[in-house]
């Protein structure tokens, strides 16, 4: 059993509590126009280029035995049918212009990494997070996986965005402690239009967990012009009533993955902003009145 994993993100203070490791899975059902992962979106392995840092010394071109590396109009382009991700061209780059996101590993693989800082889970209460791009993706993987970290009494979250069949949140429900339930948008259309799918299944399966789950966060990413407003608010307010949610993350744009679009050649949309601190604020004190605890940030 293997999974295509992007990060093993070490001492991790935003997904969940204490010091954490996060296994950020690749592959994810969503095509959210503010990821700040992009290299998250694929399942598949990809070359990672930084124009920024390339100073076309060829190395990469000599390095690459399938030829897959040309250089056209002073920039290298990979033909990706050609590509074995033997990695190469990577550690002959001399300046680090080029990554492979994505690589397989095994189960133990994956024990074998966050069990090296056991300790630091205990002294502060942390554990392993389980994130992506979309971790249900690999239900059987990660089922395996929160059993044996279980076993280890370290403690598990799951960060989802909740597309996919709930026999798979089901199943691992039973050995995650936290579930960080990510929540973008309330209108189904808006939903489709952002990230590409609908909600219903999102939305479906957040009122099922709530059911057989004690500790649920909820995280609501905030894109001016997009939901930073108080009509999305007060309607995920109506939709989590009575749900058994105790807490939720209030998470403001930010374009600090904007980088990475220009590394994996994808476009990126230019037209977001932050809400104000004002407004956020505003939306924090509005679950508050609630009755539910509020961060602004992860």
């Amino acid at each position: 059993m293997k999974a295509n994993i992007f990060n093993i993100q070490k001492f991790s203070i935003h997904d969940g509590p204490g010091i954490r490791t996060t296994v950020f899975f690749k592959g994810c059902p969503l095509r959210c126009l503010w990821c700040h992962n992009p290299e998250s979106q694929s399942p598949v392995k990809e070359i990672l280029y930084d124009k920024s840092k390339c100073t076309l010394c060829g190395n990469c071109i000599r390095a690459c035995e399938n030829k897959a590396i040309e250089m056209k109009d002073k920039t290298l382009t990979t033909n990706m049918d050609k590509c074995s991700f033997r990695g190469d061209c990577v550690l002959s780059c001399i300046n680090s212009a080029r990554e492979i996101a994505g690589k397989e590993y095994t189960l133990n693989e994956v024990m074998e990494e966050v069990l090296k800082d056991k300790v630091f889970y205990k002294n502060s209460k942390g554990g392993v997070t389980l994130s992506g791009g979309e971790p249900l993706i690999y239900a059987d993987f990660n089922e395996a996986l929160l059993k044996e970290l279980k076993k280890e009494n370290i403690h598990t979250a799951v960060d989802t965005c909740g597309y996919g069949d709930f026999k798979a949140i089901e199943r691992i429900s039973k050995y995650t402690d936290l579930f960080l339930y990510d929540l973008k948008l309330t209108d189904d259309e808006k939903h489709i239009l952002y990230t590409g799918v609908s909600n219903k299944i999102i939305l479906d399966n957040l009122l099922k967990l709530s059911k057989i789950h004690d500790n649920i966060n909820l995280r609501l990413p905030l894109i001016e012009g997009i939901n930073a407003d108080e009509n999305h608010i007060l309607e995920v307010l109506s939709l989590i009533k009575g749900m058994n949610i105790k807490k939720v993350n209030l998470l403001p744009y930010h374009d600090i993955g904007r980088h990475k679009y220009e590394k994996s050649g994808r476009p990126y949309a230019e037209d977001m902003e932050r809400p104000t601190d004002d407004k956020l604020n505003r939306f924090k004190e509005m679950f508050e009145n609630e009755g539910y605890m509020v961060k602004i940030g992860g």
